[in-house]
């Protein structure tokens, strides 16, 4: 297989970079990539890493696996993309710095319009065909606030126009045991309006869904430093991932000892918002249960005087406190996973 300057054999690991645009001082924007091809035959699974500029555990995460690898008995081949956002890397900031635009919101758009796409979307665009044209499934690696429980988003696949029941039954059944093999606690995709209003379909992991390949997001802790703990759960999830793929002989011992232990599906659920402007004292923490009617943070002034109480209106988990004290109004306070009464399945309409 060869991608820019790498070019991999059998049973070889072969390191290079991909070009994806030019830079105005005249040097060429690159991304790293690494390949990994077994000796025999096999999918072809793809793992991306730091799409966003201030998540380097993917980066991390990919450095250990190709480790783990590179002297196993490999059926297919593992490509890897540790950084997708080098211009976010630079400036250790969620966004690429061309337009100041999220990458990872670019991914399977329509290129018909009048105005020209944005270097960010060429950027895109010119990783994903090369993505599309092979891959049998795509692991986007990202971690999410700073205070952050570690766990794996599912997608819901949609039948209709373009897909048929069959298939996508057949796509949501391998999602799903692909996700299980990860090991992390599952946390389904916001609901489906929720999905479309951010754009979520547009990211690496929802093109890759419409085009029928497997694809879904770890979000491994928290953002701007590595966490090793998370980190090594990481590359067992990926090696036991290959190892579903039938593409190692052999799964990875369990690495986790994060959970999320519900009796129902859950889904992603930002909650709750305050009212009223301040500095926020937070009461819970990420992996913490609350229930419908708990107050999880307290807005004051900043003499420290009580403006507010906040409580949430739903029970679930507590995956992520949101960074920063000061709040203004309609503020969100934390990302939340409740109980999902919608399906993994859903009809284009719905």
């Amino acid at each position: 297989m060869k991608l820019g300057t790498a070019q991999s054999a059998p049973g070889e690991v072969s390191t290079g970079y991909f070009t994806v645009t030019e830079l105005p001082t005249g040097q060429p924007e690159q991304v790293p990539v690494v390949v990994v091809e077994g000796e025999e035959s096999g999918p072809t699974v793809w793992v991306t890493g730091t799409i966003h500029g201030d998540e380097p555990t993917g980066m991390e995460v990919i450095h250990e696996f190709v480790d783990r690898i590179r002297d196993e008995s490999l059926s297919g081949t593992v490509v890897c993309i540790p950084v997708m956002n080098p211009s976010g890397l630079r400036t250790n900031a969620r966004t690429s710095y061309y337009d100041g635009d999220d990458p990872n919101r670019y991914f399977g758009l329509d290129g018909d319009g009048e105005t020209p796409p944005r270097v960010q979307q060429l950027i895109c665009d010119r990783l994903y065909e090369e993505i599309r044209a092979n891959a049998d499934a795509v692991i986007s690696l990202h971690t999410s606030w700073v205070a952050t429980y570690p766990y794996t988003i599912r997608p819901r696949v949609r039948y209709g126009d373009h897909r048929t029941k069959t298939d996508a039954v057949e796509l949501r059944d391998r999602l799903v045991e692909l996700v299980d093999a990860f090991g992390l606690p599952v946390v389904n995709q916001f609901s489906p309006d929720e999905t479309v209003q951010r754009s979520l379909d547009h990211t690496l992991t929802g093109a890759a869904i419409a085009d029928e390949i497997p694809a879904f997001t770890p979000e491994l802790g928290g953002r701007f430093v590595v966490e090793q703990d998370v980190c090594e759960a990481a590359v067992a999830g990926l090696q036991n991932v290959l190892h579903t793929l039938e593409m190692v002989s052999e799964p990875a011992a369990s690495a986790t000892t994060f959970e999320l232990p519900a009796d129902t599906d859950l889904k992603r659920f930002v909650h709750p918002h305050t009212d009223t402007a301040g500095i926020v004292h937070y009461r819970v923490r990420e992996g913490g249960w609350v229930d419908s009617g708990d107050v999880v943070a307290d807005i004051v002034t900043p003499c420290g005087e009580t403006k507010a109480q906040v409580a949430v209106d739903h029970s679930g988990y507590v995956l992520s406190r949101y960074e920063g004290v000061a709040v203004y109004e309609n503020d969100p306070l934390l990302d939340m996973a409740v109980p999902d009464d919608e399906s993994l399945l859903l009809h284009q309409s719905d």
